[in-house]
Formats: C-alpha cells, structure tokens, sequence
C-alpha cells in the first residue's frame, strides 16, 4: 500500500455487513477513526430488513439469530431485545407437508413409526443393502443418516435445485450439519439462545454504527486506489478474488433470487419457512416475513426464494466449497497473508459459510488482535 502521510482515518472499512458493522463498532468505540463504505443503498449487508405493509422483510432471505454462547447473546442483545422465536421449518413434498428438522413427527408422518426404536429400523432396513461405510459424496451421507424415504423425498431434489448438480457430485461434508433427532422436536437449531431482534435486524445495526461515519453507494473497485490511501489500514468485507484483480480466477458462488408478494389476507402459509424438496417446483422456499415476529397485520409478505447458477454478477451468497476452490482459494490467502495493512473478513472475504454468531465472534477477535497491535 502506498504509503501517504496524515491519513485521514485509521481504518477504512468496505463493507456494513455484521462484519464491518461490529469491527467498526469496537474500534470506535476504543477512540479509532473509522469510515465505513458500503456500495449499496443500505447499510447492514444480508441481514437488512425494509417495512413493507409495517412488516419487517426480510430482504435477503431468511435471517434467524442462534448461539450457544452466552457472551455473544449478550452482545447482540445491547442493541435491540429478542423476541422468543423458534425456526420450526415444514417441508412441502408435492403437497405433502412433514416436519423439520428430520424428527419422531417427520417418521410418524411417513412410516407410522411411534417409538426412536421403530424409526431406526426403518432407516436401517433401507440402508442395509446400500453397504455404505465411508459416504463418498452427500447423496451416500445423506442416505446413511436418515435412509432412502427421506432422502428422495426432503433432501434429493431440494439439494439438487439449491446447489445446481446432482447430489452425487457434492461432497458429503455438506449434509453433515443436516439436524436428526428421534424425539418430537421441531425446534430447527440445538443452541440454547435463538430469536428474532423485535423490530427487525436495522436495529442491530443501527446500534452498531451508531457513532460511525458510513457512505452509502460507494464502490471500493470504482476509485480503488483512492480508498487504498485514504486510511492506515483496511478492512475488506468482500469478494477476496476480486480485491486481487481475480489473477488466479475466480471462485464459485451460489446465487439467489427472490420475488416477493404481498396478499390481502393475514395469513398465507401459517409458517415463516416452508421448504419446497420436489424437483418441479421451481423455488426452493417462500418465507412468510410477519411470523418471524409473531405478527398480526390484516396484510401479509411472503418471498419465493429461487437458486441461481452461472448469472454473472449475482449477488453471491454461499461459497462453493469443493476441491477446485479450496486451491483457488489458498492462492488468494497466501497473497493476504502478506498483508500487514488489510484485514479481511466475513463470509466473502474468508469464503466460508458463516452463521451471523460467528461472523460476530470473528470481528471481535479480530478487532482485540488489532488493539493489541499484534
């Protein structure tokens, strides 16, 4: 970085996502000058909510706030309090409805099982001829956990439409995470804090910036080299290939698209999320924003979540996390591990799936690190 004298800020931080919001937040507050860029119309990155018929939308789909850890809890609720929301998804199978996460009501729905002994017959009965040992891919991991009913049902299709591949072809890492129970709980998430901030996300973030200084619709690539000088270090929040020109190509995301509609009733789907798992539906969710929030307006909004592959310039959302981009990916950080002004974080910047919590815990460690000077 070049460097010039009497800069005017100690950092610059591109991005007013969760990462740039608290990373800012905590070195304002330690007496640092800080500017935040972001380039959109809006500050708080994915997890921004906009008031439509006075619901909160969510406008980058779903956002549900879980943790075990106490201290982050803490933290997040400084800045709004909570309500007592539960993500208690349903699955939509050709009209068919089942309970998520996989549990005791999802196999009573489908085998008539009433007892964890009875459903994990069933499961195994349909996996006994498979000889799976080592799950090569998700298709064989999935198939392990739950059995073959489940898998063609909930999983197969739904995995198919999100990620844009046959599930053959995916690792097996990624179902790993996918929640099974053998008791009658609906309750998505294990973590013993979870819910929705009562007013919608802005207020987390409004209370995280709210002593910054922040310019909105300002891209970071467009006068590049001014924003590279402007402070005495940067913190990027972006794409990580991009911020090196893609020298060595670019890295693969997801992409989403959504569509929203607003209905004359109060009640559309009786749910916030329903999954849809067949392959002719062309989405892969509808979110039903007011339930986040337990609301009671004459009105109601849902959004259709639909998947998107190949769309240049799509906003990314998760990183493909096979082979070929975990080498891509380790070019690009043995070039930021040379860095000593630029800090990079969040989800693109790491290129990792993050849930909010943890995007949390990493802006402020990585904010002691620096206020330690190390």
């Amino acid at each position: 970085m070049k460097d010039i004298k009497n800069k005017k800020y100690d950092y610059l931080i591109v991005g007013s996502g969760l990462f740039g919001a608290t990373f800012a937040h905590e070195m304002t507050k330690a007496g640092k000058s800080c500017l935040i860029i972001d380039k959109r119309d809006h500050s708080g990155g994915n997890i921004h909510c906009k008031k439509i018929e006075d619901i909160n939308v969510h406008w980058y789909g779903a956002h549900i706030f879980h943790t075990n850890d106490k201290f982050l809890w803490d933290y997040v609720n400084q800045f709004a309090e909570f309500n007592r929301y539960t993500n208690s998804p349903i699955a939509n199978y050709k009209g068919e409805l089942y309970n998520l996460p996989f549990n005791m009501n999802t196999f009573y729905k489908l085998w008539g099982t009433k007892t964890p002994e009875e459903a994990l017959k069933v499961i195994a009965k349909q996996i006994q001829h498979l000889d799976i040992d080592e799950p090569k891919n998700l298709e064989e991991q999935a198939q392990k956990l739950v059995g073959t009913d489940i898998y063609e049902k909930l999983i197969k299709h739904y995995t198919e439409k999100q990620w844009g591949t046959k599930a053959t072809d995916l690792p097996a890492f990624i179902i790993k995470r996918l929640p099974v129970r053998f008791t009658f709980d609906n309750n998505y998430f294990n973590d013993k804090y979870q819910g929705i901030p009562i007013g919608g996300y802005n207020k987390i973030i409004d209370g995280l910036l709210k002593n910054c200084e922040i310019k909105l619709n300002v891209d970071f690539f467009e006068d590049r080299n001014y924003w590279l000088n402007i402070a005495e270090n940067i913190v990027f929040t972006g794409k990580i290939d991009a911020f090196y020109d893609f020298q060595f190509g670019e890295l693969e995301y997801r992409s989403l698209r959504y569509e929203l509609e607003i209905h004359e009733i109060d009640n559309y789907q009786g749910n916030a999320v329903i999954n849809f798992t067949d392959a002719e539906t062309p989405y892969t969710r509808v979110y039903e924003h007011k339930h986040f929030e337990f609301g009671t307006q004459p009105k109601t909004v849902i959004t259709k979540e639909y998947p998107l592959k190949g769309i240049k310039n799509a906003e990314p959302y998760y990183p493909v996390n096979n082979e070929k981009n975990m080498s891509l990916l380790r070019k690009y950080q043995l070039l930021a591990e040379k860095e000593t002004k630029v800090i990079f974080g969040g989800r693109l910047a790491e290129y990792r799936y993050y849930d909010m919590h943890q995007v949390i815990a990493s802006a402020l460690a990585k904010s002691k690190v620096e206020l330690r000077g190390e």
